[in-house]
């Protein structure tokens, strides 16, 4: 994780004001960690996890794709105080300006969001 955020950290660094920057890298985090812990991607030594970072005039744009999953689909729900996990998806709908989530079977399933600049 720590290599991902160094890595979109270093393609937005002059191009990116560092509120958003901190955005950015706390959404990605986020969604990079649930593709690990909750796809067929974090369950298997092969599995793949890709991100991709798209700036525009207006937005920056960010994919995770990963294996898809048979259980669960991507939710932003909200979890009780007490609770140590599941806030993931629900800090991306709170703080992006858009979200979403698609799924092809042979790319696997995408979690995006968008930033505004």
């Amino acid at each position: 994780m720590p290599a991902t955020r160094a890595w979109a950290r270093g393609l937005l660094a002059t191009r990116v004001a560092g509120p958003v920057q901190d955005d950015v890298m706390l959404l990605l985090s986020e969604v990079v960690t649930n593709a690990v812990e909750h796809s067929s991607s974090g369950s298997r030594a092969d599995g793949r996890v890709t991100v991709r970072v798209t700036l525009s005039s207006r937005f920056v744009h960010v994919e995770v794709t990963d294996a898809g999953s048979a259980t669960s689909a991507p939710v932003a729900r909200m979890v009780e105080a007490g609770s140590e996990g599941g806030r993931g998806l629900w800090l991306v709908d709170m703080i992006a300006t858009a979200w979403g989530s698609r799924h092809d079977g042979k790319a696997g399933r995408t979690v995006w969001f968008q930033a505004a600049l």
